[in-house]
C-alpha cells in the first residue's frame, strides 16, 4: 500500500523512501530528508518513476559523500538503495 503523499516508511533495512509518481526534484529531496534523520552507515531504499532520478541520485550521492549502493529498474519503478555515510547535519 503506497502512502498517500509518498511519506518515509521505516523497514527492516533502513528507511523507505516511496518517490513513486513524483517528478523532479523531488525525489532526491525526499531522499535528502530521510537522510537526514539516519544514522551513518544506515541505509535509505529510494523508490522512483522520474527517470531523471538516473541522473539525479547518483549526482546526489557524490555531492554529499553519501554511497550508492544499488541502483537497479524493476518495471517503470527505479530502486536506489544507499548509505548513509555524511552526518546529518552536513547534508
Amino acid at each position: 500500500m503506497k502512502p498517500k503523499d509518498a511519506e518515509t516508511v521505516r523497514t527492516y533495512a533502513g528507511q523507505q523512501v516511496d518517490a513513486i509518481g513524483l517528478q523532479c526534484p523531488l525525489p532526491v529531496l525526499k531522499l535528502q530528508k530521510a537522510l537526514r534523520r539516519c544514522a551513518i552507515g544506515e541505509r535509505v531504499t529510494l523508490l522512483a518513476t522520474d527517470p531523471a532520478s538516473q541522473i539525479d541520485v547518483p549526482h546526489f550521492c557524490n555531492e554529499t559523500g553519501h554511497t550508492l549502493l544499488t541502483n537497479r529498474r524493476e518495471a517503470d519503478t527505479f530502486i536506489y538503495e544507499v548509505e548513509c555515510k555524511a552526518l546529518p547535519s552536513a547534508v
